[in-house]
């Protein structure tokens, strides 16, 4: 997994921090027995996706394999596995 560097990108970083920080809100109205701050960390966990999401599509994500790319990696890795 750490060979492809799967979700290495600004967008994905930026993502998931924002929606780590909204679980943590939430969590902590949980237990507080707050509904309205549980529902706002959840909205910011969702804003962390939609942000990670826009970003990714202005660039900062991974970018897509071309078919031959794709075929390459296929080949070689059926090579090194036989």
């Amino acid at each position: 997994m750490a060979g492809s560097a799967h979700g290495h990108t600004p967008a994905a970083w930026t993502g998931v921090i924002i929606s780590f920080i909204g679980f943590c809100i939430a969590g902590v109205f949980m237990v507080a027995a707050n509904q309205a701050g549980f529902w706002a960390g959840m909205g910011v966990v969702f804003l962390g996706g939609a942000i990670g999401l826009a970003m990714k599509s202005a660039g900062l994500g991974m970018p897509k394999e071309s078919e031959a790319v794709a075929t390459a990696r296929a080949a070689a890795t059926a090579k090194l596995r036989a």
